[in-house]
């Protein structure tokens, strides 16, 4: 029997001085209409003693257990937790939390499809083989389907798994996201310690990093460390699929440098192992070291690419380092980085771009920036909404209004941004510049306030301040207009 599905139209609204909860558009599909789900629990019966207590004093407490009739159900489920959330005046602990999420994807996992799994039994021969359990499963678009193939197979008599059906049963799993499934299966592979190979290993690894489970990750690593089969030891992709798992770990810097210990261990047995890292590693290893702001060894590493590790350096190698050294306020460095990158004829990324005018931009050399951003118009690439407000926000630091305002116009004209972005780097202007006007129409407010009487309509002094403030402002945008000029 399937899960009964919900649909949440919106959140359900509390008001805190009613004597009563008030429901607004809730919706749910679950054998009864939305008016019966709200009657079943029959809020307005609530008494002072009751769970639900009334809301008149502000006094919330938690959501009863036995009024629904559908409270084991998802919406029974979900309905109690959102009250609860809206009605208690203590927040929701996180053990709850963890128990509500749990039961709900408990009862909302999909069911297998019994008349596709017969249709697939019935595809394999009376005595199959691996290979041919291997080729069904191959087919099957349901991995319901597919775990329930694998489990059946194994109870068959005279039938044994083997790598084919070990490996597709693992990807199926691994690419529905069902990863407690998944595990299972491994288990099973690693209690056969003759069972498993270099590609089977390197596809649990694979998907364990992509569950972020880098601890299970690593154990497996560990394992093919110590198997005595040279089919089962750790080749370059098994490297490389950890070097891009640690990698992914977010945008913190102190988090990076504490993963990069990680991957400097790594590429040291790497090499200790005698296997000769492609360009994929030493890009790694480059991207890792400007991520954790150890940008000279980034360099150093770069520099050893062709005449120790035999590869030549490409399109990635170039934009990682220029973005490290632009971090880093080095724009002659990145400058250099750049022209050499194009000599090679390799075209800087956006990235590169972006990372170099904001770094030129705060270095005060507009100039040079702005023909990177004329190369950036000519090829095409995309400029972020932050590289053209550094840019006019470092020219009205330096007191080139003027400069700036002509260069916002110029952008506008050569349709370079668009009506929406122009609009808000005008805004934004603005809002930097008009922070004097805006100072000085609250200490008039705040004199107003003190002088006028009493007894005045409340209304009036609102309304006369902002009609001075909107004048004022119209004021101060056509100044800067004709000083733009």
């Amino acid at each position: 029997m399937s899960a009964p599905a919900l649909e949440l139209g919106s959140m359900i609204v509390v008001w805190r001085k009613c004597s009563s909860l008030v429901f607004l558009g809730v919706s749910a599909r679950v054998g009864l209409s939305s008016a019966g789900l709200l009657s079943s629990w029959n809020w307005g019966s609530c008494s002072r003693n009751s769970p639900i207590r009334s809301l008149q004093g502000g006094d919330y407490d938690s959501v009863p257990s036995g009024q629904s009739s559908c409270r084991n159900g998802y919406a029974g489920a979900l309905v109690q937790f959102s009250v609860r959330c809206y009605c208690s005046s203590r927040p929701s602990s996180r053990a709850y939390r963890k128990r509500v999420n749990k039961r709900l994807r408990d009862l909302s996992k999909p069911t297998l499809d019994e008349a596709m799994f017969r249709r697939a039994v019935d595809q394999l021969p009376p005595r199959f083989s691996p290979e041919e359990l291997s080729n069904v499963i191959t087919l099957q678009d349901d991995p319901l389907v597919c775990l329930e193939l694998f489990n059946w197979a194994s109870q068959q008599p005279r039938f044994r798994h083997n790598v084919l059906t070990y490996d597709i049963t693992i990807k199926k799993l691994g690419a529905a996201k069902m990863y407690e499934e998944m595990d299972g299966v491994v288990n099973q592979v690693l209690a056969v310690p003759h069972i498993g190979t270099e590609s089977v290993y390197n596809t649990m690894i694979y998907y364990f990093t992509e569950a972020r489970k880098l601890t299970r990750a690593v154990s497996i690593f560990k394992r093919m460390k110590k198997s005595m089969k040279l089919d089962c030891r750790p080749s370059i992709r098994t490297y490389n699929l950890l070097f891009a798992a640690f990698l992914s770990t977010g945008k913190n810097s102190y988090i990076n440098h504490v993963y990069m210990e990680t991957l400097r261990g790594l590429f040291r047995q790497m090499v200790d192992d005698c296997i000769e890292p492609d360009i994929f590693a030493l890009n790694c290893m480059i991207k890792g070291y400007v991520l954790s702001l150890h940008v000279n060894d980034a360099l150093r590493i770069f520099h050893q690419m062709g005449t120790v590790y035999g590869c030549q350096p490409n399109s990635f190698s170039y934009d990682y380092l220029i973005h490290g050294l632009c971090s880093q306020g080095r724009t002659m460095n990145a400058r250099e980085m750049c022209d050499e990158m194009k000599q090679k004829g390799f075209v800087p990324s956006s990235k590169s771009y972006n990372s170099l005018v904001n770094a030129l931009a705060m270095e005060g050399e507009f100039e040079d920036a702005k023909s990177y951003l004329e190369e950036m118009i000519e090829k095409r690439l995309s400029v972020d909404f932050i590289t053209h407000r550094t840019i006019l926000d470092e020219m009205c630091r330096r007191g080139k209004v003027k400069e700036a305002m002509r260069f916002l116009r110029d952008l506008r004209e050569k349709n370079v941004v668009d009506w929406h972005i122009h609009e808000k780097l005008q805004s934004v202007f603005d809002d930097d510049f008009g922070n004097y006007d805006s100072r000085t129409l609250l200490r008039c407010k705040q004199v107003f306030k003190k002088s006028l009487v009493p007894i005045m309509l409340p209304g009036l002094l609102t309304h006369g301040v902002m009609a001075i403030w909107i004048v004022s402002r119209t004021k101060f945008k056509n100044w800067v207009h004709e000083e733009g000029k």
